[in-house]
């Protein structure tokens, strides 16, 4: 997969997510939403992959991994993050939100409630984290 590859596929997991929330599926709309704030940091580190140049083994490894705050660290903008967050209090609650889902969300109960604020978290069209990812995707 290439850096636009998971740019759509985050619009897909995104789109795919409302669809849950507007049919009260919940736990897939949560569960879901999760996987657009991975594909889009998985863009971001896909488009500091230089053509012809050796991955460094650990850049590699986790690159493949679920953890926010790892792919942040591997895509270079964990300070950018923390930056946002100082500035932007609005921005700060949603990244709050979003940074404490994980792929065990599958096997988890969520309510009407849990889905709304993390999709809100995502989707804010002020302060939502994945408006912030586009910005180094």
């Amino acid at each position: 997969m290439n850096r636009r590859d998971f740019q759509r596929l985050a619009l897909v997991r995104l789109d795919e997510a409302r669809v849950l929330l507007e049919a009260e599926k919940f736990e897939g709309c949560h569960y879901l939403s999760g996987y657009v704030i991975e594909c889009a940091l998985k863009a971001c580190i896909a488009k500091l992959t230089k053509r012809h140049s050796f991955p460094d083994k650990f850049a590699v490894q986790n690159s493949y991994s679920h953890d926010f705050s790892l792919l942040l660290r591997t895509a270079g903008i964990q300070e950018a993050l923390a930056v946002e967050r100082d500035r932007n209090p609005a921005f700060a609650t949603h990244w709050n939100t979003v940074r404490d889902w994980n792929e065990q969300k599958r096997y988890e109960r969520s309510d009407a409630e849990d889905a709304m604020k993390l999709f809100r978290a995502i989707t804010d069209p002020k302060h939502g984290v994945l408006r912030w990812i586009k910005r180094y995707w």
